[in-house]
């Protein structure tokens, strides 16, 4: 007959077992982009004991990083990367009320949005759920935003970082007036810029006085990570 402390031990390994092949399936179900499959993965294993961190830091967030990874490498395309990052923000929806505000991630705030005339935002989305996914707390302003709304958002959230999205050639120069408004409102070097879109530039995130510039949303939280880390 076992001992109190050898059936603590059996348990232990049997509720790590099951929690690591949970992980491990929550992880390649996202990065299939199987929305249902994993919505339904995700409640079982809450159902069966998991910490709702644990699915997000193990299992969500690696997902996300190797989408984000195979996007660079040309081994996952558009759309693959849309259902992928859907899926990651359907299960946050369902996790984020169980989450305690240290197991969502602390990788910092960002505000994004798509600048004053331009009504496109698949790409900006899917820049803000590739955040979110690598766990930044997103306010996502939406499209059509003007000036004082950035300005305004930047002082209400505190953000590390403020992302602007233009697909249009005849709203790129907003993103210079919004880095204006944000001098003028003198909080210009409390927040990280990055911009992106079909049209911009790093020439032109550099002519504006953005801090950075990302060629598409799959790049963008590398080239922030990158720049966060190396700021410190």
């Amino acid at each position: 007959m076992l001992t109190l402390k050898e059936l603590l031990i059996t348990y232990n390994h049997k509720y790590n077992s099951i929690m690591s092949t949970y992980l491990s399936n929550i992880s390649e179900t996202l990065i299939s982009g199987k929305g249902d499959e994993l919505k339904k993965l995700i409640e079982s294993a809450v159902n069966d004991g998991a910490n709702p961190g644990e699915i997000l830091n193990q299992g969500l967030l690696p997902g996300m990083d190797a989408v984000g990874q195979k996007w660079k490498d040309g081994d996952m395309f558009m759309p693959e990367v849309l259902r992928s990052a859907k899926a990651m923000s359907n299960s946050m929806d369902y996790l984020r009320p169980m989450l305690k505000e240290g197991d969502m991630g602390n990788a910092g705030t960002m505000v994004i949005g798509t600048v004053a005339g331009d009504l496109h935002d698949i790409g900006k989305d899917l820049a803000a759920m590739m955040f979110e996914g690598a766990g930044y707390k997103v306010i996502n302003l939406g499209i059509d935003q003007p000036g004082e709304s950035f300005v305004n958002a930047v002082k209400e959230h505190q953000p590390n970082i403020l992302g602007m999205s233009a697909l249009l050639t005849t709203t790129m120069p907003r993103m210079g007036e919004v880095i204006n408004s944000l001098k003028e409102a003198g909080i210009r070097d409390q927040v990280t810029v990055i911009i992106g879109g079909a049209p911009v530039t790093e020439e032109y995130a550099g002519e504006i006085g953005a801090d950075l510039y990302a060629p598409n949303a799959g790049s963008a939280v590398e080239i922030t990570n990158e720049f966060l880390q190396q700021a410190q």
